[in-house]
């Protein structure tokens, strides 16, 4: 498994915005992409304008398939407005859980 650690600062106003604008990626990718294991968003406790994602892919095609979706495409054409410089990625392979574990835990994540 692969997992990536995003990083992306919001313009100053737009912190609830873009978090509901992103649930329908997050809820898309878990739901319609059968290789998306995991897609959390998460919002900085000490910066309200920092987000995080924890996303995680069954291999290098998942992701790309990821980002071909067309929740993805809607989701990075309505927020790009709001980003406030680059984007950072940490890439990364997952060391626990082990994939056959992060395989059995797909069904109990489209639980919202």
């Amino acid at each position: 498994m692969i997992s990536i650690f995003v990083t992306i600062r919001i313009k100053e106003g737009y912190a609830d915005e873009f978090s509901q604008a992103s649930f329908g990626d997050a809820e898309g990718s878990t739901r319609d992409e059968p290789g998306c294991y995991r897609f959390d968003i998460l919002a900085n406790a000490e910066d309200p304008n920092l987000f995080h994602l924890y996303e995680v892919y069954e291999d290098d095609a998942a992701l790309d398939a990821h980002r071909e979706a067309p929740h993805y495409k809607a989701w990075r054409s309505s927020v790009e407005h709001m980003f406030d410089g680059d984007i950072e990625r940490v890439a990364m392979t997952t060391v626990f859980p082990s994939d056959d574990g992060w395989r059995n835990q797909k069904p109990h994540i489209l639980n919202w």
